[in-house]
């Protein structure tokens, strides 16, 4: 195992599994390479999973031993990274209150559901699944690799020890209002709620520190603890321009580390933002919609923001956007005056850097995991199609097999939990 330390979170990645040939070359395409220029007719070079080389065909030479990939007239850029999702059916905390940070979203993820299919095919490789936004807290979040696997554990990102990486889901606006409790029935009430929360997290981070006979372990704090010292970050759903000072206001008070969610009405406070040197993931909408709160949403929130120096994800919110038209997004952010670079980045890099995983994934770097999407085109390119997606070095997707181009495109059977049997029936 090879040991990374990435900005304070430490990861054991395991060697890319057997399937990986030892050496491959793939030669002709354009590069993206996101934290450098663009490579025109450039030459990408895998080794057990990982980048060892990326560079112009006529600067790289392509080892002998190396299994040459030709990709000429075609696009490579880093596997794409959605920082907000929701596939594979996950569910949080329940109705009986408001702040639950003991649920864990990996208890609840079926990872042989289509979506998992469909967000391989729309070329993401990295997704943090978290649960829904109806609580103020709604629990545990977590960083999957969209390997082929059985088991949710096959695709977790780890932690030194043992551990499945993520951070926790808070919200705050009108979704957790009801008219009646445990839930608050106002905005003022919901915050009360949560700082109430963190003064208990304190108090028991206090007295676990001090140990004693008498301490007893309370998964509830213990995950919002892990909040105060900075080991999971808080991924906060958030649209009014209100709701989202309030965020930052909790963020002071406290001290945890959050990125900001949504954001509908960004443009509003962007200059507050900056200045809180907090980090935000957007949602692109065609129009708006869903809540009165999202009324303002606008595709200018990348442009404002990658103009006062935010760092800027986009997210798919799967299934709120299909994350197989995931490309699209940072095309409309472009169209409102984001520009092309920050757009890309907004869908890689950024996004793996709000996980802590920026020195993993998110760039075509040498040492970094092998995880790239294979284009038809331009990636802003309404007429582009994602071909292949590589998770460290391993094809998860290929448009070119009959059984992936089903979830790619749909049809009977795509969306199917199980498919039929029979002699009618080949799947």
């Amino acid at each position: 195992m090879n040991r990374l330390f990435l900005h304070g979170l430490t990861l054991l990645v395991t060697a890319a599994t057997a399937d990986c040939a030892d050496l491959r070359a793939f030669v002709g395409a354009k590069l993206l390479p996101i934290a450098s220029p663009t490579i025109e007719d450039g030459v990408l070079l895998i080794r057990d999973g990982r980048i060892e080389g990326i560079g112009a065909r006529e600067d790289l030479e392509v080892p002998a031993a190396a299994e040459v990939i030709d990709v000429s007239g075609k696009v490579i850029m880093p596997g794409l990274i959605c920082t907000h999702s929701h596939i594979g059916e996950v569910s949080g905390g329940d109705s009986s209150g408001p702040i639950q940070p003991e649920v864990r979203a990996l208890d609840s993820i079926d990872v042989r559901h289509s979506s998992f299919e469909k967000a391989r095919a729309g070329g993401l490789t990295l997704v943090n699944i978290m649960p829904g936004s109806g609580h103020l807290l709604s629990g545990q979040t977590i960083y999957l690799k969209l390997r082929d696997g059985n088991r949710v554990e096959d695709l977790a990102v780890r932690c030194p020890d043992g551990g499945m990486a993520g951070g926790i889901k808070m919200a705050n606006g009108t979704n957790s209002i009801r008219d009646k409790g445990p839930f608050p029935g106002t905005r003022g009430k919901a915050v009360a709620l949560v700082r109430e929360q963190f003064l208990k997290a304190q108090a028991y981070q206090s007295k676990k520190e001090k140990g004693g006979e008498d301490f007893e372990r309370n998964l509830a704090l213990e995950a919002m603890v892990e909040v105060l010292d900075g080991r999971r970050v808080v991924h906060h759903h958030t649209h009014r321009h209100d709701d989202i000072l309030t965020v930052l206001r909790l963020k002071d008070e406290f001290g945890f580390k959050v990125v900001l969610h949504h954001v509908s009405e960004a443009w509003k406070v962007a200059d507050e933002i900056a200045e809180s040197g907090v980090a935000c993931s957007l949602i692109l909408l065609d129009s708006p919609g869903g809540k009165p709160e999202a009324r303002d949403i606008a595709w200018k929130n990348g442009a404002e923001l990658e103009r006062r120096g935010v760092p800027t994800a986009i997210h798919t919110d799967d299934p709120i956007n299909d994350s197989r038209w995931f490309l699209r997004s940072a095309a409309l952010a472009v169209r409102a005056g984001m520009s092309r670079e920050a757009a890309l980045a907004a869908l890689t890099l950024e996004g793996a850097r709000m996980l802590d995983l920026g020195d993993e994934t998110g760039s075509l770097e040498v040492g970094k995991a092998a995880d790239f999407a294979i284009l038809s085109g331009d990636p802003l390119s309404i007429y582009t199609r994602v071909l292949e997606t590589w998770v460290e070095g391993n094809q998860v997707f290929d448009l070119a097999d009959p059984e992936d181009q089903l979830w790619a495109e749909g049809g009977l059977g795509a969306g199917e939990a199980r498919a039929a049997t029979g002699c009618c029936f080949s799947r």
